[in-house]
């Protein structure tokens, strides 16, 4: 007996003439962008021009090519069939939504900045329409998942992003694989380039629109599961190609400001993997994460040569390095040795209370309610650059030929310190202690019976996560010139403070390299970019926060552990047979 499967559409068009629709409207969509869609440059880049795309035309570009691309290959095309190894319908849904939210976002924004549609060139209507028309036509597609008219409307409009599992690879060659990873990592950093150097908050948001929509269709077209094998099995290269491209960052920037937020983002990044082994390996909840942060960067204010420094001790680079990793991790243990027989909600409020006191105790020695070491709110300033080898962090320097400020030589020194945090983190997971601590998040009385004695390994991940932090708190403290209370909050609009941190680690993926580094870069960009939001920046953090828990509750990059526990098996983002259970996992 044969069993028929319906493969429904949102819209009932016919089948083929959906097809049609889809790839003419693509078509004009693309063209749209080569007309002009205002007649005023008041309206930030350069809409005005016929015969090639400016500003947020071209991200309208990328995403009708896009969909053009992917269409053609869900129909059948030869020699585009490697786009759409999972499912067809879905990324084309997707990437015609996302060029149908920029396209509106930016007509709307033109008729409400400049006072109307009347500001609209016939460019903008057609690309208006032409996005519209679109949207329609890739509704009206086939479903990648069969099934009746049946279910309420959003079982039915969630059903229509589903893919299937995507079809066995065909093996490629060593040098092929190995080329393709580094073309993936290349196309990132210049994703990555292109979103810190919007010159203005309207491209920006449209930026973030298509990237959204893109990342998602990628991932249901299946794509992310073939390079998610070509990763596992070609580790070493992954994590050359990764660093390689983080390295050529700087060297792609013509303004040395962009790079402050590469910088920035590396700290921001690097405190986070250190509380990813305090939160993702042992599973203890620290919300006071950013107090061992703070211990580095006093340390090394206080030993660096500062004028204002009480001590008066002008340390070298290397020494201060040392000092401060070695102060966090006497306070960790401080800290660690009596709180963590406690558990759950009691370790964090005791976490919490360590994090405030931390920062109240340096507002205070000021001479006046304490002893005077930090100078209170007014903090340490005048933290002199780093000179090490006679190459001063402070002056521009040409390297390969390109000239390069101030934050972007901090940028590479903090790209190192990154590196070694990786490896240690890496090393970590992998090792006995490393299953031990998965052992005791997963159930720590089952790891007690089995041996392991789980306070002094809670207490070794307390005092690594804190070593960590410390570290790029001797950075941050020569990057930001000064080092002051007000810095160590537990929630701020800017980060790093404890609740961006732990929002970096849950976002990213706890338990996982590249998920802390992802979720910082994003906590960090985003309010970098949109500050003409901030205030509502906590108000939209808290809202994307309980969407991510809603629909993606294991984090953007989740290891395979987290996607068994989440998601159902056909689901899973990673080949079936990277399995990375330990025993102890089971």
């Amino acid at each position: 007996m044969t069993t028929s499967t319906h493969h429904t559409s949102l819209i009932p068009l016919p089948g083929p003439f959906a097809k049609v629709l889809t790839l003419a409207a693509a078509v004009a969509t693309l063209a749209s962008t080569f007309l002009a869609w205002t007649w005023t440059t008041e309206f930030p880049g350069n809409l005005t021009v016929t015969g090639y795309p400016g500003g947020l035309q071209t991200l309208t570009l990328t995403g009708a090519i896009l969909t053009l691309l992917f269409a053609l290959s869900g129909q059948g095309v030869r020699g585009l069939g490697w786009l759409t190894p999972g499912g067809r319908t879905s990324p084309v849904l997707l990437l015609a939504l996302g060029t149908f939210a920029v396209t509106w976002y930016t007509v709307v924004s033109i008729a409400v900045t400049l006072g109307g549609i009347v500001n609209l060139e016939p460019g903008g209507f057609v690309a208006a329409v032409a996005s519209l028309a679109l949207a329609l036509g890739a509704l009206s597609l086939p479903t990648d998942i069969g099934g009746e008219h049946t279910g309420s409307a959003w079982q039915r409009f969630a059903r229509a992003f589903k893919a299937p599992t995507a079809s066995p690879a065909q093996e490629l060659p060593s040098w092929a694989e190995i080329l393709i990873i580094a073309a993936s990592f290349g196309l990132g950093l210049a994703v990555f380039t292109y979103g810190i150097d919007t010159a203005y908050a309207e491209l920006f948001v449209g930026f973030l629109l298509l990237v959204a929509f893109g990342a998602t269709a990628i991932a249901r077209a299946g794509l992310n599961r073939r390079l998610a094998a070509l990763t596992g099995k070609h580790k070493n290269v992954t994590v050359t190609a990764a660093f390689v491209a983080a390295f050529a960052f700087p060297f792609t920037q013509t303004n040395d400001a962009y790079a402050t937020i590469g910088t920035n983002i590396l700290i921001f990044a690097t405190v986070a993997l250190g509380l990813n082994v305090v939160v993702g390996l042992a599973g203890l909840l620290d919300l006071g994460y950013v107090a061992f942060l703070g211990v580095g960067a006093y340390t090394a204010a206080l030993v660096s040569g500062s004028p204002n420094s009480t001590i008066g001790l002008h340390l070298p680079f290397w020494a201060a390095v040392l000092v401060g990793a070695l102060a966090s991790l006497i306070f960790g243990v401080i800290i660690g040795a009596p709180t963590l027989r406690l558990h759950g909600d009691y370790l964090a409020i005791v976490t919490l209370g360590f994090g405030e006191i931390f920062r109240i105790a340096m507002q205070n020695m000021d001479g006046t309610s304490g002893p005077d070491i930090t100078n209170g709110s007014n903090g340490i300033p005048n933290i002199p650059d780093l000179e090490m080898f006679g190459f001063d962090f402070g002056e521009s320097h040409t390297i390969l030929g390109v000239e390069l400020g101030r934050f972007s030589n901090y940028y590479l020194l903090m790209l190192l310190f990154t590196i070694v945090v990786v490896l240690v983190f890496r090393r970590s997971d992998q090792s006995r202690i490393g299953r031990a601590w998965v052992a005791i998040r997963e159930d720590e009385t089952a790891a007690r019976a089995m041996g392991i004695n789980a306070f002094r390994l809670k207490l070794l991940a307390f005092a690594l996560g804190a070593t960590l932090a410390g570290l790029a708190g001797t950075v941050q403290a020569h990057v930001t010139y000064t080092v002051t209370p007000a810095q160590y909050k537990f929630v701020e609009a800017v980060p790093p403070n404890s609740a961006f941190l732990l929002a970096a680690v849950i976002l990213g993926g706890m338990g996982t390299v590249s998920g802390p580094l992802i979720g910082a870069a994003l906590l960090y960009l985003i309010p970098a970019k949109l500050q003409f939001m901030a205030d509502y920046q906590l108000l939209l953090f808290g809202i994307a926060l309980v969407l991510l828990m809603r629909f993606r509750p294991e984090g953007l990059v989740a290891d395979r552990r987290k996607q068994l526990e989440f998601k159902e098996t056909g689901q899973l983002d990673t080949p079936k047979g990277d399995i990375g259970l330990s025993k102890a996992g089971v």
